[in-house]
């Protein structure tokens, strides 16, 4: 009678673990696999049915938030249209996302309960997401806007003390209510972080610091400005082919002496260059909190439009020492070398987003100030800062002054562009003010002017409105 009843016990048991293994195979073992499948249109609706957090600007203004769309879903509206739409991007559901909507999915989605996660879309409880705060600015948004005046191009304001990325717009935008309507010259990237553009003599600061940091130049050290100079077996010459004479280092780049600043790149060597460039975060994606997939590494073409990795020999590296030569960069991470000059050599990681609120208000993510790379000594950072400070002074860079007892260390870039003769120039403005106090590290970049304008005439002026406007908030 035992053996009888064990083994009705044994098929019991089988039979019971045949059931928990079918009723669990898709909810557990398989769910993986399941979600994956692309004929599987649960996890779309599943996420419909998320009531994802809010994203907020720094000052609590609202840039994306939930809606009901019906049938216990919701959508997602952009109160500001385009004013933040490449930085916050867009999210549709099923996987049809961008900016910030991606890089803080997980917290914007929250975490489902243990009776959701069963049930799923069976389950009448809302999956609720935290809210995420972001370190953006909306005045100095609008601000990046009205400069920018309809031109493509890309503005990018930083705290340099904590790597805060207070602005980031780019032109042409577009209303991420509506991400597939279509728009013109690839409105949807996000230029601040994908696009390659020429820093022109912006780029001289790098250089600047390999000279002064590694021992070679000082400040004061007389260099020559003749023009032309031979640089890689081709002459190079100054705007104007105008020629200098002897002057110091900070003159040369006070009237951004391309003659000066070419043969300096070079005497320093790839190497040493090459090195400075890597601590300023070339070569690499920035440390942003953002989607890998949409930001590009600031890097060296050939002339064939390939990659050379870090410190090739058959770099232009005179030329490179200006912003030429095949570099290519993006418009944060020339930000980000102004930010290094400005916080005493102290380059900080850059990130979006302050911290994060769960639906209760409390915090659940708060994001610290980290730095990134100790680029050059504080004594350097304090050499280039007065260095840059005479440009705004009395160089090329003086549409950029703010007045009212307030310096602004800055550089201006104007790289040629388009077909020879015809003029065309991508202008630039980098710097940070007060230069005493750096509180905003800016850069601005057009990305052509037909007009061959120069970056003191065009990017300044807006760098200036932008810092103006954070100093003016308290920044």
């Amino acid at each position: 009678m035992n053996a009888q009843i064990t083994k009705l016990f044994a098929v019991v048991v089988v039979l019971f673990a045949v059931l928990a293994y079918f009723t669990s195979r898709w909810t557990v073992f398989s769910a993986t696999a399941l979600n994956n499948n692309a004929l599987n249109a649960r996890p779309a609706i599943e996420q419909l049915r998320i009531k994802r957090g809010s994203i907020l600007a720094a000052d609590g203004k609202v840039l994306a938030k939930s809606v009901k769309a019906g049938h216990g879903t919701w959508g997602r509206t952009y109160p500001q249209g385009g004013l933040f739409s490449q930085v916050v991007g867009y999210s549709e559901g099923g996987g049809n996302a961008a900016g910030l909507e991606v890089s803080m999915a997980k917290y914007l989605n929250g975490t489902p309960s243990s009776i959701s996660s069963l049930f799923g879309t069976a389950s009448t409880s809302t999956q609720v997401g935290d809210d995420v705060h972001t370190t953006l600015d909306p005045a100095a948004q609008q601000t990046a806007r009205s400069g920018l005046n309809g031109q493509a191009g890309s503005v990018v304001a930083l705290d340099p003390r904590s790597g805060a990325v207070l602005a980031m717009y780019s032109n042409p935008t577009y209303d991420d209510n509506k991400p597939n309507a279509k728009c013109a010259d690839a409105c949807l990237v996000n230029r601040a972080v994908s696009s390659y553009y020429p820093p022109g003599s912006t780029f001289k600061i790098v250089t600047a610091t390999a000279a002064i940091n590694s021992g070679k130049y000082t400040p004061d050290s007389v260099v020559n400005g003749n023009s032309p100079v031979t640089v890689s077996g081709v002459p190079l010459s100054n705007d104007g082919n105008q020629s200098f004479g002897s002057i110091s280092l900070t003159q040369a780049l006070t009237y951004s002496v391309n003659t000066v600043w070419a043969p300096v790149a070079e005497n320093v060597g790839i190497k040493t260059m090459t090195e400075y460039m890597k601590r300023f975060g070339f070569y690499s994606k920035p440390p942003l909190d953002y989607p890998a997939g949409e930001m590009t590494a600031s890097a060296v073409q050939s002339p064939g439009g390939q990659l050379y990795p870090p410190g090739s020999p058959n770099e232009d590296i005179g030329r490179i020492g200006i912003g030429q030569g095949g570099l290519v960069v993006t418009p944060l991470q020339m930000a980000m070398v102004a930010s290094a000059v400005a916080n005493r050599g102290k380059l900080m990681v850059p990130h979006l987003v302050s911290q994060v609120t769960n639906p209760d208000g409390r915090t659940v993510k708060t994001v610290k100030p980290k730095l990134y790379h100790q680029v050059m000594t504080a004594k350097t950072a304090q050499e280039v800062n007065l260095m840059m400070r005479t440009v705004v002074d009395e160089g090329t860079g003086t549409p950029a002054q703010l007045g009212g007892g307030v310096q602004f260390a800055g550089k201006t870039g104007t790289a040629s562009v388009g077909p020879a003769g015809l003029g065309e120039t991508q202008p630039w403005f980098i710097g940070f003010a007060p230069a005493d106090d750096p509180k905003v590290a800016v850069a601005v970049e057009l990305e052509r002017s037909t007009s061959g304008q120069s970056g003191g005439a065009v990017a300044a002026p807006i760098a200036r409105d932008v810092v103006q406007t954070l100093l003016s908030e308290g920044k």
